[in-house]
């Protein structure tokens, strides 16, 4: 198919493409140039999916990080941050200086695509694999079929060529002419696209704005660091059909790293509608110890190559745990105590930063910010998605800060929560036993955990959101024990009740140490209310006569 001509372009800078949720909570779509000019006014980036979000929001980001020159350290942050715009001509001016290349229709440099990309055959091409919503191969299953799948507009096209660049699936792709690495036409796997591989985590303010801001780590000695090659990829020659040599594409700083290519696109159509898109491999991006470079992802250590390499230690990024609300691992998001043993886990440099911030006093200690999470579960080798994971949790700022008393109270509480949802599985149990049951290990329990679950969630949001600098920790966390010792209490009463005459009876049966107990209704109860008074100690309602608890 043809290029289209360029009197038919589509500016990213000039046109709305970007889905945005204002003050009043109303969605528009705004330009480019009309994000960074709106921001004070603007409440959030507001996509169709959270991934899309944060894909866009890293493109904003690069050009931000290029018009303010880094920032280069805290003092020119603080700057940033005090003033109550944008430096909103600096970036028309740098925009404007690169507007053909943010062209999504160029003949020559279409942005974040190679305008001349094709495969050996005359394929066509749709829109399926581009559009991550539509599951590839089965779009009985999407709402998105017949004229919905014929022809999409630019700015959606646009939105969908960002993300897809960010989180494309693995698998065989077409292979394009001119990449030496296509056999018989196919492009063999190279992994999911570069964010598909991140426990990504962002910071969000008031407007978006404060989000920005939030999100910018200075370019600056003990925060980023990078050389004169850290572009971005719109300031650099246009891409090729082949991948980029290993010695020249970096990254070598934020710039390249949010910008990175890691597929080679071409769409098809004009700018009245997108009909295809051909998708080909682009350049590989090894994670592996780029936490110094890499600010909005959680990180763990990885044993086997530790193993493999001898050395210690070293990290590669963490998705989120699909299994598990945000605040159920609060403790991996904020930072680690100095010193001591290399940690297992480390937080967001956007958070690192942010309770430096709140040390140094360059934002108040009362301010609240929603830390943001989202991550892709893929499956059968990334060839496909099988979930987004998206959560958020707003706190205060002093819960990020090192030897916080508000954030040891916030972490305690998590463990609180998870101590007694443990009790009432073990309830549910030997509720089981009583009734005879032989699956005694996870059906009934697993079911009892996710009721519990359920039911804390709002409530751990809601006092995690209330806690501030003149909160007492002591009496919060003995609140918030309170409220959990009633929660899982009426749960457990309602197991109790529910568990028939059989488990009233009971059976005599053997624990786990191998000892011969009589297990009841009356008995598992007696079990879970000692355990209970156990795990939230400052919520036992009175003492009680300490029963053994079935092990």
């Amino acid at each position: 198919m043809p290029s289209p001509p360029h009197s038919a372009g589509f500016s990213l800078v000039d046109e709305a493409w970007i889905p945005v949720l204002d003050a009043t909570g109303e969605r528009r779509d705004v330009s480019l140039l009309g994000l960074f000019e709106q921001a004070g006014d603007v409440r959030m980036i507001a996509c169709e999916l959270p991934t899309q979000t944060f894909a866009i929001l890293r493109l904003a980001l690069a050009i931000l990080h290029r018009t303010t020159g880094g920032p280069r350290g805290e003092a020119a942050w603080r700057t940033l941050w005090r003033d109550r715009t944008l430096p909103t001509a600096d970036i028309a001016d740098y925009l404007g200086e690169f507007r053909d290349r943010f062209d999504l229709l160029h003949p020559k440099h279409p942005f974040y695509q190679v305008a001349d990309l094709r495969a050996a055959k005359d394929n066509t091409y749709g829109l399926q694999r581009l559009i991550a919503d539509v599951p590839n191969g089965l779009p009985f299953l999407t709402t998105r079929a017949g004229p919905g799948m014929e022809s999409i507009t630019p700015a959606e096209a646009a939105r969908w060529l960002v993300h897809c660049q960010a989180y494309d699936t693995s698998g065989i792709k077409t292979g394009a002419v001119g990449d030496p690495q296509v056999k018989n036409g196919k492009g063999y796997p190279i992994g999911a696209g570069s964010l598909g591989w991140l426990g990504g985590v962002y910071l969000e303010g008031a407007n978006l704005r404060e989000t920005l801001l939030l999100n910018l780590v200075p370019i600056a000695p003990g925060w980023q660091v990078a050389d004169e090659r850290d572009l971005p990829v719109w300031e650099r020659a246009p891409q090729t059909a082949a991948e980029e040599p290993a010695a020249t594409r970096g990254p070598y700083g934020l710039l390249s790293l949010y910008t990175w290519q890691s597929r080679r696109i071409r769409l098809f159509g004009d700018a009245g509608g997108i009909t295809g898109a051909m998708i080909s491999n682009g350049d590989r991006l090894d994670w592996q110890d780029r936490h110094l470079l890499e600010p909005m992802s959680l990180w763990g250590r990885s044993g086997s190559r530790e193993r493999e390499q001898k050395r210690v230690p070293i990290y590669l990024p963490r998705p989120h745990d699909h299994t598990r609300a945000l605040w159920r691992g609060l403790q991996t998001l904020l930072p680690s105590p100095p010193g001591g043993e290399p940690p297992q886990r480390l937080s967001p440099m956007v958070v690192q930063w942010l309770a430096r911030l709140t040390v140094t006093g360059v934002v108040d200690a009362s301010f609240q910010t929603r830390t943001r999470a989202v991550s892709v579960t893929y499956g059968s080798k990334q060839s496909v998605v099988d979930e987004i994971f998206s959560d958020a949790l707003t706190m205060n700022v002093m819960l990020l800060v090192e030897n916080s008393a508000l954030r040891a109270t916030a972490v305690d509480a998590a463990g609180d929560a998870e101590a007694a949802v443990t009790v009432l599985r073990r309830l549910a149990e030997n509720l089981a036993r009583a009734a005879g049951s032989r699956d005694t290990d996870s059906a009934e329990a697993d079911r009892a955990a996710e009721r519990a679950y359920a039911l804390l969630d709002r409530a751990f949001r809601d006092w995690l959101a209330r806690l501030g600098p003149a909160s007492d920790p002591v009496a919060e966390r003995a609140r918030w024990q309170r409220l959990v010792f009633r929660a899982v209490g009426r749960l457990g009463f309602d197991l109790v009740e529910a568990a028939g005459p059989t488990a009233w009876v009971g059976r005599t049966g053997s624990d786990r140490t191998g000892r011969e107990v009589h297990y009841s209704s009356s008995q598992a109860e007696a079990w879970f209310r000692a355990g209970l008074a156990k795990a939230l100690p400052m919520a036992a309602p009175a003492p009680q006569h300490r029963q053994e608890e079935a092990a």
